[in-house]
């Protein structure tokens, strides 16, 4: 396996497949899970050429269960680090979720030539958190809850996120995958609880509203208008407005794991994207 060891001693575990000379693309997974949500798109790009690289965030999957350092900052400086010593240049970031605030954080900050282009799908820029500069987010009891899951009985929560509003098996007429949800309990339950329980207020709290200004590459906005974690209207929409460079694709209907449940429709609609 790789791994990467960061300035404060933090090793991160990552997947590094395909061509030394393909153009990389690099994956920012989810809270609470791990490098291993992405393999229906790494295969998918691998397929294509491309080299595809996917960590675990510190705390999470197989990384180091640090004591701290679970805020976006850090998140961003352990990126910098994975990116310099792959030497990854003219790369293509791509965050689900709570991945999302990390690529955006990240390409903000990147050194010049490291970026070429960034994916949101689902993320949760520019602010979750309803405050009255952000109106339309969510209270902060929906995020009490989240701690509260983790706090409690963190195994139970980790089968009933998935179970009902993360993949939208909750709607009528759903397809439901046990396979999905075990896998996502699995994921949540390799990392530590302390850094799920902190990362809540990094994906809640952070604004990203002046990183979004920075950045100067292309962005793709994917989101899904049912999309029951990270409401679309007060996510998507807002992204796209704050971005010099960026393209809105709504998805009707989609829930908030939409990579997973519909990859068949995601993946060739980013890899466009990413040759355009």
């Amino acid at each position: 396996m790789g791994t990467v060891t960061t300035g404060d001693g933090t090793t991160l575990f990552y997947k590094d497949w395909g061509p030394r000379d393909g153009q990389p693309i690099v994956f920012h997974h989810g809270w609470p899970l791990s490098a291993d949500d992405w393999d229906n798109q790494m295969l998918f790009f691998l397929a294509h050429g491309y080299r595809v690289i996917a960590h675990d965030r510190r705390g999470h999957g197989r990384s180091t269960q640090t004591s701290g350092g679970h805020d976006m900052d850090t998140y961003s400086d352990d990126v910098i680090a994975l990116a310099a010593a792959l030497d990854l240049r003219d790369a293509v970031h791509i965050g689900h979720s709570t991945g999302g605030g990390e690529v955006t954080r990240y390409v903000a900050r990147a050194e010049p030539g490291r970026v070429a282009k960034a994916v949101l799908v689902g993320a949760v820029p520019p602010l979750m958190l309803k405050t009255d500069a952000n109106p339309g987010g969510l209270p902060m009891e929906v995020f009490d809850g989240f701690r509260a899951g983790v706090a409690g009985n963190r195994s139970q929560f980790y089968i009933d996120v998935p179970s009902g509003p993360f993949y939208g098996f909750n709607r009528p007429g759903a397809q439901v995958s046990q396979g999905l949800i075990d896998n996502w309990w699995r994921q949540g339950m390799m990392g530590a609880a302390n850094a799920h329980y902190e990362c809540v207020k990094a994906f809640s709290e952070t604004d990203f509203t002046e990183d979004l200004r920075q950045i100067e590459v292309p962005v793709l906005v994917a989101h899904g208008t049912d999309d029951q974690v990270v409401p679309y209207e007060d996510s998507a929409p807002l992204t796209v407005q704050l971005l010099k460079n960026g393209t809105l694709k709504s998805y009707e209907g989609l829930p908030h794991g939409m990579l997973t449940t519909r990859p068949e429709v995601l993946n060739p609609d980013i890899l466009a994207f990413v040759r355009s």
